[in-house]
């Protein structure tokens, strides 16, 4: 029988080769890969995440269980059929801090956090600017924009990235997302972005509420 407990035990240490060895193991039940995924390692990214919020994890920790994870998730979506690997996507999300900003650590747990739960992530750094992120968009074909500002003096670019998709006629194609330090949902709302999330880890269930992407 498999231990799911231990499948989220292996995340929360970081284990990537322990997640491989489980995910290996799990098969050879006859677990099915979406649950073991879902009741075996979703449970230690949020375990890591409740400790990064009450400071007894660190960045580094979070990163080694990012990584830990999609190692098993490597091995078990080689067992998923082409609809079921599908749905264990969530969507494409473009990732950028915007213009004149280089803060980007908040960001870079965004990306890892969105990748563990099931988003195809597009990083295009720190210092965008909105012309690049709409022509990345287009490109990659993104589903949502998340786009953060450390400073008060460039968060005029997530409302220039609105005004520019609406002018370019795109508005409708992307669901945009703001955060950020001085960001708040009351000028979420007054550029008139699609979401807004306090961190990270609100960024996940946001996104999904915006895709309409069960939990």
């Amino acid at each position: 029988m498999t231990d799911f407990k231990e499948m989220t035990d292996a995340v929360v240490r970081g284990d990537a080769a322990a997640c491989e060895e489980l995910a290996k193991k799990a098969l050879e039940s006859g677990v099915d890969p979406q649950k073991a995924i879902r009741e075996g390692f979703a449970p230690g990214m949020q375990v890591v995440g409740k400790g990064f919020e009450d400071g007894s994890l660190f960045l580094p920790d979070m990163m080694l269980a990012a990584e830990a994870m999609k190692a098993g998730i490597a091995v078990l979506e080689k067992a998923m059929s082409a609809d079921q690997a599908a749905a264990t996507r969530a969507g494409k999300i473009v990732v950028a801090t915007v213009q004149g900003d280089v803060h980007d650590i908040g960001k870079n747990i965004l990306r890892i956090l969105m990748s563990t739960a099931g988003f195809e992530v597009v990083d295009l750094g720190r210092d965008v600017k909105v012309a690049t992120i709409i022509k990345e968009a287009e490109d990659e074909k993104a589903d949502l924009i998340g786009v953060s500002a450390l400073m008060t003096t460039t968060m005029m670019y997530m409302k220039e990235l609105v005004e520019e998709l609406s002018e370019a006629g795109l508005r409708g194609q992307f669901k945009v997302m703001v955060g950020g330090a001085p960001v708040t949902d009351a000028w979420a709302k007054e550029i008139g972005a699609d979401g807004y999330a306090k961190d990270a880890f609100a960024a996940i269930q946001v996104a999904k509420d915006l895709l309409k992407v069960s939990a």
